[in-house]
Formats: structure tokens, sequence, C-alpha cells
């Protein structure tokens, strides 16, 4: 076998497995092709493998000339190297007079201050002007949510829209689109992700961002209506038994509709035990004994 192509999370992981498949030790006795540059895609979405080809080196003979033979049998005639005229002429004067040479050094610098207060001055002189950062409006920061949107969906080669809305200094983000799914995860893990990634972005290029809301392939609305609907069944549960009960872990926006939710049923409130992201929400009748 000469040649193998292997592939790898890396570049350096496939070049070992095609080395190990030639049955060689090192790198240096093979030749190495980049066929593709490993991407690690964004969340798990859009990733793929490194690919190199590599093949074995060819032998190299070690062939010695006819020179080169006469000179290592001492037949050939031996050259000695020649001195440039001008060196020697130049060495003669160095040497008739008596001085050596020393290049010119530059100017120092003259500073009368202390070391510190140089620093001081040096920064002063070369530290740009600083200026006030310009103040974004919500308008402008939702243009700037909304490129960076498109610009998502377009790396990951996904059809969908961006739309955006503003309700009470709140941005509303909606990603629409079949395809967008894939931008949602588990308990819409990766649609979180994405958010903050786009409110880090909006803070970035507007020195600040305003309240943000994302819903991408309706999921947010389906997740706070299924909420809704599972928070009204366990307030009656509550109200019938007369005790609490707590819910599995949420993230804020989730642990948000559920208090939403339960402050328009009568007999129940809602509390928040734990520390992120083990936070949970807690349904108790009211009357029960209060937890902070």
């Amino acid at each position: 076998m000469e040649w193998v192509e292997a592939t790898g999370t890396t570049v350096d992981i496939a070049v070992e497995a095609a080395l190990s498949e030639l049955n060689l030790e090192s790198v240096g006795q093979a030749q190495v092709e980049v066929i593709q540059e490993p991407k690690s895609g964004f969340l798990g979405v859009g990733g793929r493998p490194a690919i190199v080809k590599v093949s074995r080196k060819p032998r190299q003979r070690n062939r010695r000339g006819r020179r080169g033979a006469k000179s290592e049998g001492g037949g050939g005639r031996q050259q000695k190297p020649r001195e440039s005229r001008q060196g020697n002429r130049n060495t003669k004067q160095d040497q008739s007079s008596g001085k050596a040479k020393r290049p010119s050094s530059p100017a120092k610098k003259q500073n009368n201050g202390s070391p510190k207060e140089q620093r001081a001055m040096d920064k002063s002189e070369t530290a740009p002007p600083t200026q006030d950062k310009p103040e974004s409006s919500i308008e402008d920061q939702a243009t700037v949510a909304e490129e960076f949107l498109a610009g998502l969906l377009a790396a990951f080669g996904l059809e969908g829209d961006v739309q955006t809305r503003i309700d009470e200094d709140v941005l509303y983000l909606d990603v629409i689109g079949e395809q967008t799914e894939a931008l949602v995860g588990p308990k819409g893990a990766t649609m979180y992700s994405v958010l903050e990634l786009t409110r880090t972005t909006v803070q970035r290029r507007t020195f600040g961002a305003p309240r943000m809301r994302i819903d991408i392939a309706g999921y947010g609305a389906r997740r706070r209506e299924a909420l809704t609907i599972y928070t009204g069944k366990l307030a009656e549960q509550v109200i019938a038994s007369g005790g609490e009960m707590m819910l599995e872990p949420m993230n804020a926006a989730d642990r948000k509709v559920v208090h939403d939710a339960a402050a328009a049923i009568e007999g129940v409130r809602t509390y928040s035990e734990g520390e992120e992201p083990r936070r949970a929400v807690v349904i108790a009748a009211i009357g029960s004994n209060d937890a902070d």
C-alpha cells in the first residue's frame, strides 16, 4: 500500500491514523496532503472532519560524483579558498591605523524625568484620545440583531426569515422556517445559546443591549402554551392537597412563564429555589409554610 486517505477531528489525528495504516513510524517518512480542513461548526451543527492523503516517501540513494570520489581519495587537487583582495586591503588598513572602527551609536533620547514619569509621557503620546461611546436606539439594536441572525442562518445553509418587533422596550426576535428547527435543541437549549450570542453581538456593536426574547420555528410559543397548561394542572393538585410541589429545574425564561401562569390562579403562590442551572419553581398553596 503506497498511500491512504484518512479522516479525523483534526489534521494531526487523521495523519496519525494514516501513518498507523501504512506502518510508518514518523511523519518524516511520509508525504502529507491535506484534502479538507476540519470545521467544528456551531453547537454541533455544520461541522466537518479533516481529510488527509498520506503516501510513503520514495527512498533516496546516495550517489557520489567522480569529482567527489577523487577528492576523497586524494587524487584530486585541493584548492584553497580565495580571499577577496578587498577584504585583505581593508584588514591591512585597520592594522596600520591601530584603531578598531566602531559603529556609530544612535543619539540617546534625553530623559530628565523618572522612569515612571517617562512611561506616563509615552502613553499619553501614543494613546488615542478617548471618546464617549455613542448611544444607540433600540431600533438600531434591532437591525444589528436581525443582521446577525440572518448571517447565522446563511452560515448554516438554513432557509428562514428573521422578524423583529419592539413592545414596551423589549426586543422580540422571531426566526421563521421549517429548517430553523435545527437551532432549537433539546428543551430549547440551542435556541437560548443563540439568544446569548445575539445579545453579545448587539452589546459589542452598539455598546448596550435591551431586554430580548427569541422564538425559533415557533418553539417558544409552543413551550409557553405547554408550560401554562402544565402549571394549571399542578396548581389544582396543590390546592386539593394543601401542600406544595417543586417542578424540574428550568431556565429563567421558562420559570417566568410558570410564575406568570400561577399568578393568574387563585389559591396558589410560587417561588424559586436552588442555584443556576438547577434553579426550580415551587408551587405552594396559600397558607402553607412560607419558604424564601
